[in-house]
């Protein structure tokens, strides 16, 4: 699948979107998920703060070079209001090219709603200490 061309309706169709694309290492696809503000913001595990279109798509052509990465949320923090979405997520993370250990990943994503519809405008990302706690989804609407 090239580039997102379809209005996103929620950050959850986005967020799942975005793993597809990460799972089938498509770079046009990660970067179309993407705001098209040049501030946007991505953190990569042990990595340094990227900021803008250029720096972000390099970091991710760099990961691809791998292959894909197999993402399942296990647990999921959403807090919205009408036009932000912040998801704070322990993930799975999973190597396709790769026998690689699983490791547990913290991340936050933050989604803000656009004319294209939703929009990653800032992904948080590293590893989590120890075992990957317990508890179970949690979901708030603020008004």
């Amino acid at each position: 699948m090239p580039k997102i061309n379809k209005l996103l309706e929620s950050a959850e169709e986005t967020e799942a979107a975005l793993y597809d694309a990460i799972s089938r290492a498509d770079i046009e696809a990660v970067m179309s998920l993407w705001a098209d503000d040049e501030e946007i913001v991505c953190i990569h595990p042990g990595s340094p703060r990227l900021v803008g279109h250029a720096a972000i798509r390099s970091s991710w052509e760099s990961i691809f070079e791998q292959g894909g990465v197999q993402i399942q949320p296990v647990q999921l923090h959403v807090t919205q209001n009408m036009m932000t979405s912040v998801h704070n997520i322990i993930e799975e993370v999973h190597r396709t090219t790769t026998r690689q250990h699983d490791i547990h990943i913290l991340a936050t994503n933050v989604y803000m709603k656009t004319p294209l519809g939703w929009r990653i405008v800032s992904h948080h990302a590293s590893v989590v200490p120890g075992e990957a706690p317990t508890d179970a989804r949690i979901s708030a609407l603020l008004h």
